[in-house]
């Protein structure tokens, strides 16, 4: 099959979270299962051209490969792209996204007929790449080069959906009268979202749970209507992780590399020189419990604020990693004073800090308000750190609470969202690290979960194959 791959981000050429990731990593894994794939991805000011070594054309896009023979064709405009953030800057989103993404779609097209590129499915992710469907539904009715191509829209996280004032509309070059309820509009404002959940011919998410909990009026985000409307092509997929780059036997970035084999020396190892480098004020031997996330509502720092006196009785450590909301900051460095040797606070992107903390910690904390899928709980299983995660989303799909009668299961799950069911969750955890043979069974469960990117894409592989036997959802206007 012929994939195109559409995206904002794209690892290892421009990140800023999860969804990089997986658009790095999951076209790798579909190569290796046989298929042709393309990128396309804005180039933006961060991309270094002589790292990824670009080849300039004076008629097509300029390119670069990844992986094998992957080509990454750059949609160039210095106007919308060649600046410092890509979605903006500390304090806020670039006013004209819609101009810059919308440009971004109209050009992926544009594009691929350049490159006399036709392919099977253009696999399209999140809102700034939402007007693609409709952009190719428009074009494939004057167009033969555009038709029979198929769409697939994965949402990654719902709650950002591309949306702007009806004032706008304009900018998108689309005829008036698809601004209504039943297509773009949304409470007098544009939704792009919406309008690639009504013209892509399949729609997809990175868990099944969450594909289900989109469905409800609780976490729909105010569009669970219009996905009820699609729920026979809505599927859920679970992210998976590159097993290359998070391997705690081959890591580059921990003190002490380690296996299954040794994960009990390793630890040892990895957590004194983590408490050392975060400056603990004593050597004391306790659990370490490590968080690394957007210091952000919907990942938990509030339930976690709100737990920490109880938190701190229970004689264990803790460390936060993390960028955010500056409100979060401030809080946190008063429990840092109060308690110096149990807290340790780092307000800042290191991707080598990351790795220590996942090699270094015992535990990893998860409290997610709601979780598309999540990537860290997979990396804290890869490295035998056993998480700790509210039941939602794809934590549900991931995280098979452990058993003590079985021995079974890989991490810990608490089901109401308040502080006292969350430090009971870490109070049973501490129980089971109190028993050693228990707990050695329970990280040798962790070692043995597969959340390789193989998996995911001989699913993704099946959905393609759907899409391809499937006739055109073409919407009638």
């Amino acid at each position: 099959m012929k994939i195109a791959f559409c995206s904002s981000e794209v690892v290892p050429f421009a990140k800023t979270g999860g969804l990089a990731d997986v658009c790095g990593a999951l076209p790798l894994a579909l190569e290796e299962l046989g298929h042709e794939v393309v990128i396309f991805l804005p180039k933006y000011r961060s991309i270094d051209e002589k790292k990824h070594g670009l080849h300039k054309t004076q008629v097509i896009l300029p390119w670069s490969l990844h992986g094998k023979g992957i080509k990454v064709f750059f949609i160039d405009n210095k106007k919308y792209f060649d600046r410092e953030g890509l979605y903006g800057t500390a304090h806020a989103d670039y006013p004209d996204n819609l101009d810059r993404f919308s440009f971004f779609c109209a050009k992926v097209l544009s594009g691929m007929k350049a490159l006399n590129y036709k392919p099977d499915i253009i696999h399209c992710h999140d809102w700034q790449t939402a007007l693609i469907p409709i952009y190719l539904q428009e074009k494939s009715r004057k167009d033969i080069f555009y038709r029979g191509i198929k769409t697939l829209f994965t949402i990654h996280n719902l709650a950002f959906q591309g949306i702007f004032s009806k004032e706008q509309y304009p900018k998108l070059r689309l005829r008036d009268d698809l601004f209504h309820h039943q297509r773009l509009e949304y409470y007098g404002k544009i939704n792009l979202l919406k309008s690639a959940i009504i013209y892509a011919d399949e729609i997809s998410t990175v868990s099944e749970q969450y594909a289900k909990e989109i469905q409800t009026k609780q976490l729909g985000a105010g569009l669970d209507k219009v996905l009820l409307s699609r729920k026979e092509e809505i599927s859920g997929i679970v992210n998976g992780i590159d097993h290359e780059i998070w391997d705690p036997a081959k890591d580059g970035f921990i003190v002490q590399k380690y296996s299954s084999r040794d994960f009990g020396a390793g630890k040892v190892v990895n957590k004194m020189a983590l408490k050392r480098e975060l400056n603990f004020s004593n050597d004391k031997e306790y659990p370490l419990f490590g968080f690394v996330a957007r210091l952000s509502h919907q990942k938990g720092l509030d339930l976690i604020i709100r737990a920490l006196e109880d938190l701190m009785r229970l004689d264990i450590g803790i460390v936060i990693q993390g960028v955010g909301e500056a409100t979060y900051y401030e809080r946190l460095k008063k429990f840092a004073v109060k308690y110096p040797d149990q807290l340790a606070l780092c307000f800042e992107f290191n991707e080598k800090l990351a790795h220590q903390i996942y090699a270094g910690c015992d535990f990893f904390l998860m409290p997610s308000t709601f979780e598309p899928c999540g990537l860290s709980q997979l990396i804290a299983l890869r490295y035998g750190t056993i998480p700790i995660v509210f039941k939602t989303g794809g934590l549900v799909d991931t995280i098979q609470p452990f058993d003590e009668s079985t021995l079974e299961g890989h991490g810990f799950v608490f089901e109401t969202y308040q502080p006292k069911a969350f430090v009971q969750k870490v109070q049973h955890a501490l129980n089971i690290y109190g028993g050693k043979k228990k707990f050695g069974k329970l990280v040798k469960n962790a070692f043995k979960v597969d959340f390789s990117w193989e998996k995911s894409a001989k699913k993704y592989q099946s959905v393609y194959a759907k899409l391809i036997s499937k006739e055109i959802h073409m919407i009638n206007n």
